[in-house]
């Protein structure tokens, strides 16, 4: 099965793809993961990201693109994979087209999940963190004992600075921006399937397993 896998931030998009993974054996790809393989392995396409990165800057569309034909071709991707990050804009999404047009693969599913802002801006707002221990907290799905106060050794309890609501608020609009139209071109192409991603951890992996099974 070849996946790709969207949701904003919050949205438990990370939790989803390791349940995925090791239910299914398919490989997460990440572009991160794959750009740091690239440069640790010193391939070509890996030293001209990084080339990029060094500077602080973007890395371009082909270099991107490339790298992520080369991690594709690879032997384990040979059943399946669940790539995650990429396609970031519909450009991108058009190379990925033409990438697994010439392995022979094609998209069986882009997976959305699915989750209203408001409710993913409690979940993003809600984190605290402890001074002294880094222990991690949530106002609603984890909270301290004591209010501000860690339960592991009493430190004091804070909130980061990008968790913060005009942060988040800006950080989630800039995503919603950016991911309409790529949404819009996989429901066009008739890829996209929508999962509510509202519902408990253990429900939302039953529905997309429901939906991955007819795959098999």
């Amino acid at each position: 099965m070849n996946l790709v896998l969207m949701g904003l931030p919050g949205a438990g998009k990370g939790t989803q793809a390791e349940k995925i993974v090791q239910k299914y054996g398919i490989p997460h790809i990440s572009t991160g993961d794959m750009f740091r393989a690239a440069i640790k392995y010193e391939t070509e396409l890996g030293l001209k990201a990084k080339s990029f990165m060094d500077k602080g800057e973007l890395v371009p569309d082909e270099v991107t693109i490339g790298i992520v034909r080369e991690r594709l071709s690879k032997d384990d991707c040979e059943n399946g994979f669940l790539l995650d990050g990429f396609p970031r804009t519909v450009a991108q999404a058009d190379a990925l087209e033409d990438i697994l047009t010439d392995l022979n693969k094609k998209i069986d599913y882009v997976i959305n999940i699915d989750v209203d802002q408001s409710i993913l801006m409690e979940r993003l707002t809600g984190r605290r963190i402890c001074k002294d221990c880094g222990a991690t907290y949530h106002l609603v799905f984890n909270p301290p004992t004591k209010d501000g106060e860690c339960d592991r050794c009493g430190g004091e309890l804070y909130q980061r600075a990008d968790d913060n609501e005009g942060t988040v608020q800006n950080r989630l609009e800039v995503n919603i921006k950016q991911t309409k139209p790529l949404l819009d071109f996989y429901e066009t192409k008739g890829y996209l399937r929508n999962i509510d991603g509202q519902q408990d951890i253990n429900k939302v992996f039953s529905d997309l397993d429901a939906l991955l099974g007819g795959l098999q």
